[in-house]
């Protein structure tokens, strides 16, 4: 299910010029103010900021879920920001990976199935989409769980189902939107050893959150305010000090 560790880096993301106006009734709010950036496959990025920094914008964007009003967004070399709303659910369908802090499963489903549901949609028989989901689960430790519907599982188990869930399609990225915001302190450091164990696998890992407990475990963290970049800094790994400006 893990992909193997690429062995070089390659563009996967580059926004230019991105900027997102809100009307919120007669004010106007300019959640992204000409951001660029650049992420490469098999990076492990934070993106952090304050409430109303632009930060959840910049997410959506990234996950397929919003366009620009202007600047472009090339995704695994092609433009998306101008796609249409069905287009869009393609590449998101395809090609990203999902993780959000409320977990998002349905609650009729068991573990099992809601790991495999995004294979339906991609058209994968009964049976093999179920075995992909029995070795997605596998995979995050829940091995024991499968037939549990979510109202039976901790969080933190709910949140191993959603990781499963996001790998299952064998994503381009792995885009994570707090998810660890409704966890205890123990239980998010499983998950977050999780997400080490992911990216160290090859997968390009994007997390969005306030946590600078959380965000320490990316190795690149991008910090957002006022709707744009306000830093963009290298994480080193144990051992080579201090953290460095990116490039």
């Amino acid at each position: 299910m893990w992909v193997t560790k690429a062995k070089e880096m390659e563009e996967i993301i580059t926004i230019r010029n991105v900027c997102k106006t809100y009307h919120i009734g007669k004010t106007e709010v300019r959640a992204l103010d000409g951001v660029s950036l650049t992420i490469c496959k098999n990076e492990y990025v934070a993106i952090m900021g304050p409430s109303g920094s632009g930060k959840s914008t910049l997410m959506n964007i990234l996950g397929c879920l919003d366009t620009p009003d202007s600047g472009t967004y090339d995704f695994c070399g092609r433009d998306v920001s101008r796609l249409k709303d069905d287009a869009l659910a393609d590449v998101r369908s395809r090609q990203i990976g999902f993780v959000f802090q409320s977990f998002a499963l349905m609650p009729r489903l068991s573990a099992l199935e809601n790991v495999a549901l995004p294979l339906i949609y991609a058209g994968v028989p009964r049976t093999a989409r179920l075995e992909r989901a029995r070795e997605a689960l596998q995979l995050v430790g829940l091995g024991g769980r499968m037939e549990h519907d979510p109202s039976e599982l901790s969080g933190g188990q709910k949140q191993r189902v959603a990781l499963a869930r996001a790998l299952i399609g064998n994503p381009s990225i792995i885009l994570a939107d707090e998810p660890t915001g409704n966890l205890d302190s123990a239980t998010s450091e499983e998950i977050m050893s999780l997400f080490n164990d992911i990216h160290a696998a090859g997968n390009t890992v994007i997390l969005v959150t306030h946590s600078e407990q959380i965000a320490a475990h990316a190795r690149r963290i991008i910090c957002i305010r006022d709707g744009m970049v306000e830093s963009d800094s290298q994480v080193p790994s144990p051992g080579e000090g201090i953290w460095s400006k990116a490039p």
